[in-house]
């Protein structure tokens, strides 16, 4: 089936599960929003959130999507549940597979989970987890300012260090060995995260159980594109196209050469 593949996101986080599922899933053609206007969804309401959702998945159902990827963690956290009965295109999250992938990769049962502020209360990493390891120990925290360091291209920076030792310094004491990059955005700043941790934590990045989830789903709807036809990649933002642009060709595998501004307001 040749209808593409919809991805939403709050801003640039959700390319690295773009990313994933170029790499998984090569010849599915892909739509992307960024909502680049309103990031960061993560210090907003409840019910604000679940607006944007729609909004972003009504946006989405114009370009024809055959399925949907909610490449946000609090979308997917505070949205997903709620709204995704009302639609009949298939919606895929991307706490579950991250949660699945963190408990295969612990040892000793300690986890560690961040993410923003409205994953973290929803608790709902903290829920998967139990479900499928009851005994397992956890320990999470929010870290607000990630989102806004990685979209000011603040990767490998002093500052970037500094906010990451003062927000898992506590991390610490609990020997965790494995943390939950429970945002989409997080990835980017892993190298900084893992310098703190250490070489014993092992970073869970749920983009690659997702895009994984993602191929399964497919099949399983009898919805794969087996052709060869050339796979068209489109990308839209709501603010700021040209930051996104840049952003985008420097890190995924394919050339951006250029993305829509879309009012989704208007959705």
């Amino acid at each position: 089936m040749k209808a593409p593949i919809g991805v939403f996101d709050s801003g640039v986080g959700g390319l690295t599960v773009a990313r994933e599922i170029m790499r998984q899933l090569p010849n599915e053609n892909i739509v992307y929003f960024g909502d680049t206007a309103r990031v960061p969804y993560g210090s907003k309401s409840k019910d604000t959130i679940i607006r944007y959702s729609r909004q972003d998945i009504n946006f989405l159902q114009t370009k024809k999507v055959k399925a949907i990827v909610v490449a946000c963690n609090t979308a997917s956290a505070v949205a997903l549940e709620e709204i995704k009965d009302e639609y009949q295109v298939p919606i895929l999250g991307v706490v579950e597979p991250g949660a699945m992938a963190a408990a295969e990769a612990t040892q000793n049962g300690n986890i560690g989970i961040i993410g923003t502020e409205a994953t973290i209360k929803s608790g709902i990493y903290n829920n998967y987890l139990r479900k499928i390891k009851p005994n397992i120990s956890i320990v999470s925290k929010a870290c607000p300012l990630f989102v806004p360091l990685v979209e000011e291209g603040l990767i490998e920076d002093r500052v970037t260090d500094d906010i990451v030792g003062r927000y898992l310094g506590e991390f610490k004491e609990y020997q965790i060995d494995a943390l939950i990059l429970g945002c989409t955005h997080y990835p980017f700043l892993s190298n900084s995260i893992a310098r703190f941790m250490g070489p014993e934590v092992k970073l869970v990045n749920p983009a690659y159980e997702t895009a994984k989830q993602l191929k399964e789903l497919l099949k399983q709807k009898n919805i794969l594109n087996e052709g060869e036809e050339k796979v068209i990649y489109d990308f839209y933002v709501s603010d700021a196209v040209d930051k996104f642009n840049s952003f985008a060709n420097g890190m995924l595998p394919i050339q951006v050469e250029s993305s829509s501004v879309v009012n989704i307001e208007n959705y």
